[in-house]
């Protein structure tokens, strides 16, 4: 697998499955109707900023990440990421090589930690990855979610130093 910065030419690939997730409404506090123009206007970060994509050998997008600092002024030291991984290429290593790359970038870039506003408690496999990568859960904003078949569940704040 091998992670590269995303391309223009990679959004024709990233948009089916950030469109679905999306739409979804399971993992993401994004809109559920959110249009591509809009989609592509806050996945695919210029610099500082820095998106990319997790390609197969045959050079098929599996999964994208993007990367950012998390507030600006006095807290800009603290990074953030957000990650979608192409459903039908879930449990293959994916979401780890993203995670492992974004953390790599953010020590690089000297960032302190990092910080991830938003995840669904109720995304289990996610918690459980970012957990397996050193994140612990600094708090919960209850009933912050509205899941579509769950109801209202939690948004975990999750954090790390670098």
């Amino acid at each position: 697998m091998l992670v590269r910065t995303a391309t223009s030419e990679d959004w024709p690939a990233i948009w089916p499955f950030l469109h679905r997730i999306v739409a979804a409404g399971e993992t993401y506090t994004y809109p559920r109707d959110l249009d591509e123009d809009r989609a592509h206007d806050i996945w695919m970060l210029g610099p500082p900023s820095r998106t990319v994509v997790a390609t197969d050998a045959d050079g098929t997008v599996l999964g994208s990440a993007k990367m950012n600092q998390n507030h600006m002024g006095p807290a800009s030291h603290i990074a953030s990421a957000s990650f979608m991984v192409a459903p039908e290429h879930a449990g293959r290593g994916v979401g780890r090589a993203l995670g492992e790359h974004v953390l790599e970038w953010a020590r690089a870039e000297g960032y302190r930690a990092m910080q991830f506003n938003a995840v669904v408690e109720s995304n289990t496999r996610a918690v459980a990855l970012w957990r397996s990568l050193g994140f612990e859960v600094v708090g919960t904003v209850p009933e912050a979610f509205e899941h579509p078949t769950k109801g209202c569940v939690g948004l975990h704040i999750m954090h790390r130093f670098l």
